[in-house]
């Protein structure tokens, strides 16, 4: 059973990671299985990394970016309570719990509404601005100190995100000077996105005692909730369609829905059976799927400015998950 969302699915592994120190140790001795887990979160990370255009693709068909998202997390809410009706009880005696619901839903709502909308390199590698947001969250919820190490990756984030965000040089301009800031829907849906996933990471790491099954419903609900709100609110004002004659689209949200059931399946075999550096390095690799994706399907353009804004951003986040 797939029990991560899009949100915090590394995380919650990490988490299992944490309090199951050692689990790893079996699987040392054996190549293959190491091997055969890379690839199972290999494959996660690529589920995500090319998840946008299945999501374009919908809203080509008349179904937006955010209702997809509704009916997708919705059928992951379907299969745990079928699974586990029990999730319900242990997540309504958990109230801290629905801040997970309410950050994981900010997350997947707009991570996905961004890269339908904006250019997919740019949203994703400002959703991956994480490792900033994670470090000032960790401080102010967990009191985790700062440290050099930290104060560096800082530094890489901001770097890499001040140079994503530049604004081209235009003609004419003399000697105006442009503050690096989002520039488009899409860019700020990213930004938001990545502080989201932060915070669902951190709000994971405080609630590790909660139930897995508690934790991963609090993920899928508000997958469906918090996107479901908002395209209610933004379709009432005319400002995204409302879903389009499901004949469509059904058939390619169900299996949108499968892909990711699959994906996760995937992270939860290989998070399990990898040391936790491993997982979060790997997912990294997320960004490599979208940028070559989006480049090859015409979504992006690579500059050489913008791969060194990547270069720091990706690095940054290699260096918090090793850390």
């Amino acid at each position: 059973m797939a029990t991560e969302g899009r949100a915090g699915g590394s995380a919650a592994a990490q988490d299992k990671q944490d309090a199951q120190a050692g689990a790893s140790a079996p699987t040392a001795g054996h190549p293959r299985r190491v091997r055969v887990a890379v690839a199972a979160l290999v494959f996660n990370a690529f589920a995500w990394g090319v998840s946008w255009w299945p999501f374009r693709e919908l809203g080509g068909r008349g179904l937006h970016a955010l209702w997809a998202t509704v009916i997708v997390y919705l059928i992951g809410v379907i299969v745990i309570t079928l699974v586990r009706p029990s999730a319900w009880g242990q997540l309504m005696r958990a109230p801290a719990l629905w801040w997970l619901v309410l950050a994981s839903g900010a997350t997947n709502a707009t991570f996905n509404w961004g890269v339908t909308i904006g250019d997919v390199v740019r949203v994703v590698l400002l959703f991956y601005l994480m490792p900033l947001w994670a470090m000032l969250l960790a401080r102010v919820l967990l009191g985790e100190p700062f440290t050099r190490a930290a104060l560096l990756r800082l530094a890489m984030a901001l770097a890499g995100a001040a140079i994503v965000l530049w604004p081209p040089a235009q003609a004419g301009d003399g000697a105006a000077f442009a503050w690096p800031a989002p520039a488009t829907l899409a860019e700020w849906l990213g930004l938001a996105g990545g502080f989201a996933f932060a915070l669902t990471n951190v709000l994971l790491r405080r609630e590790a005692a909660e139930p897995e099954t508690a934790r991963a419903l609090a993920m899928f609900l508000g997958g469906a909730l918090v996107a479901g709100a908002l395209a209610f609110a933004l379709a009432s004002a005319a400002l995204v369609p409302w879903p389009g004659p499901a004949e469509r689209w059904a058939l390619g949200v169900g299996l949108l829905a499968l892909w990711f059931m699959a994906s996760n399946l995937a992270l939860q075999h290989g998070a399990a059976r990898v040391p936790a550096s491993v997982t979060a390095v790997v997912m990294v690799s997320e960004v490599v799927f979208a940028s070559v994706s989006a480049v090859l399907l015409g979504a992006s353009t690579v500059t050489p400015t913008l791969a060194l804004g990547a270069c720091l951003i990706v690095g940054a986040s290699v260096l918090a998950a090793r850390a």
